[in-house]
């Protein structure tokens, strides 16, 4: 059977189209349609339930000894700010890339993927009772419910919400947090009492926030939400949008872009612990196993990349991907093909239904883009084909797709 958020009943009421994703029976699209929904959260705001992703509560005197073997990213270096990593096998593939807040000393919240909490707390708690260090790891399920609020107008819906919405948003930049995960210790709260987590994350490249809120509260939440934004556009969205919109914004999908290979030579690089020199500033787990593949040059290349009309090719089954072709000869997979139905060409430069500069009456019909993972180095701009069974694309290789993405911009400004 199964497993079910505390928003599935909802979700039915509202007509969804519901799929099983990783074990969970999820959304993926409401009678809306997904492009509804993808353009919704590039011109207004999108509401998705994320209660199916793990979280973990990592503490104690030698709890970020312990993250700083597992993870990827330096949390000596991030402040107070959260982290976007990865944990890493011993041959350096990837088990799953997560978000570490430091919420105090001592205490680490660690949001993963659905169906990955409990292997990155066996790895923690194997690693801390090798090195006779005191770590203590918590399965935070069911303490709390998730819901991402992602778009343009996610600020002026939650000021309707928020208890002092302005001392919320002072000095919240970009991939900050206020409040507390335990929700009972928590600062932040909404307008009728309730205590919230309210991080400035989202994995849609859009201005938005991560929203952790008592479970049992959930339901009634997510309907303040859509009434408050009512006004705004704001609707909601399930896992397709979810997937073009984070595709669109050069996000990877753990174990489909990013996987049991070395976790080198792709779009994502910010994820290690390098200087500007390019030198490590820290040792972690599968980090020899990637000095050794990148010393041996057996190492694959992964590069985002965008075509020239909306037609994908796709994967019969999770095991055969469509291929990658420069000049007629096979040189990889695609890991990633999708729409991004919010953006077109324009002058053959790539223009989203955001850019400022968008001529009059812009409509686009959108560009398939997403991820290929080749056997070689290639230029930016590379022509390549991907092709399935059915037909035959034309792309090109690219280091940004969705142009005018919101989430770095000040909160307040759109």
């Amino acid at each position: 059977m199964l497993h079910q958020t505390a928003l599935h009943a909802t979700h039915e009421a509202l007509g969804a189209t519901l799929v099983d994703f990783g074990g969970w029976d999820m959304p993926l699209w409401y009678p809306t349609g997904a492009v509804k929904e993808h353009l919704a959260v590039i011109q207004h705001a999108g509401l998705f339930d994320i209660g199916h992703m793990a979280g973990l509560m990592v503490s104690g005197p030698d709890a970020l000894e312990a993250l700083q073997w597992a993870f990827t990213k330096d949390l000596s270096l991030s402040g107070p700010r959260a982290a976007y990593g990865a944990f890493l096998d011993a041959s350096g593939g990837v088990v799953d890339d997560a978000i570490v807040y430091p919420l105090s000393e001592g205490r680490y919240f660690v949001v993963l993927n659905v169906g990955k909490g409990e292997r990155i707390a066996e790895s923690l708690s194997a690693w801390a009772a090798s090195e006779g260090k005191s770590v203590t790891i918590r399965d935070l399920a069911g303490t709390y419910g998730k819901l991402d609020l992602q778009g343009p107008a996610t600020v002026r819906v939650m000021t309707k919400l928020l208890k002092d919405p302005e001392a919320v948003f002072d000095k919240l930049p970009y991939f900050s947090f206020k409040g507390d995960i335990e929700l009972a210790n928590s600062d932040i709260f909404l307008a009728d009492g309730t205590p919230i987590f309210l991080s400035r994350t989202g994995y849609t490249g859009e201005q938005g926030f991560e929203i952790f809120v008592p479970y049992d509260k959930i339901v009634d939440i997510w309907n303040r939400i859509l009434e408050a934004g009512k006004d705004e556009g704001v609707i909601p969205c399930g896992l397709a949008a979810r997937d073009s919109v984070r595709a669109g914004a050069v996000l990877p999908l753990s174990q489909q872009d990013i996987g049991p290979w070395a976790f080198v030579n792709n779009p994502w690089p910010f994820t290690l612990p390098k200087d500007e020199n390019g030198n490590w500033t820290k040792n972690f787990f599968g980090r020899s196993a990637l000095e050794e593949a990148l010393a041996s040059g057996n190492v694959t290349y992964t590069y985002a990349y965008c075509g020239f009309d909306p037609r994908k090719v796709t994967s019969p089954d999770h095991d055969t991907h469509p291929q990658v072709l420069l000049d007629g000869e096979v040189i990889g997979d695609v890991l990633t093909c999708v729409a991004d139905v919010s953006i077109g060409r324009v002058d053959g430069v790539i223009t989203s239904v955001a850019s400022p500069e968008k001529p009059e009456g812009f409509a686009p019909k959108g560009l398939v883009c997403g991820f290929v993972r080749v056997n070689r180095p290639l230029e930016n701009g590379t022509k390549l084909t991907l092709a399935d069974p059915r037909r035959k694309i034309q792309v090109e290789t690219v280091t940004d797709i969705r142009p005018a993405r919101t989430a770095r911009k000040k909160l307040g400004s759109l």
